[in-house]
């Protein structure tokens, strides 16, 4: 498939391309330089949504059983003020 360069550089991806390759307005790609001066090469990088929700609950599996490490957090988060306001 052959495209053509715009004003500004703006390039068409192909229907078909774009459609097997999941690339939508706002995908990102990363161009890139080969040994050849005729070739560039292209990568699609992942959108922050699609990322983080491939990274949710990825830690879960290293947690103790019953675990609330958000409540353990904000317990200790509530004790540090309190040591802080008894030093003042």
């Amino acid at each position: 498939m052959i495209t053509e360069v715009l004003d500004k550089n703006l390039v068409t991806i192909p229907e078909p391309i774009a459609a097997e390759h999941g690339i939508k307005p706002g995908s990102r790609l990363d161009w890139k330089e080969t040994d050849r001066p005729d070739v560039l090469a292209v990568k699609i990088l992942p959108d922050y949504a699609a990322l983080a929700t491939s990274l949710m609950g990825a830690g879960r599996k290293h947690l103790k059983p019953g675990a609330d490490p958000v409540s353990e957090l904000v317990d200790e988060r509530v004790r540090q003020e309190e040591d802080r306001r008894s030093t003042l």
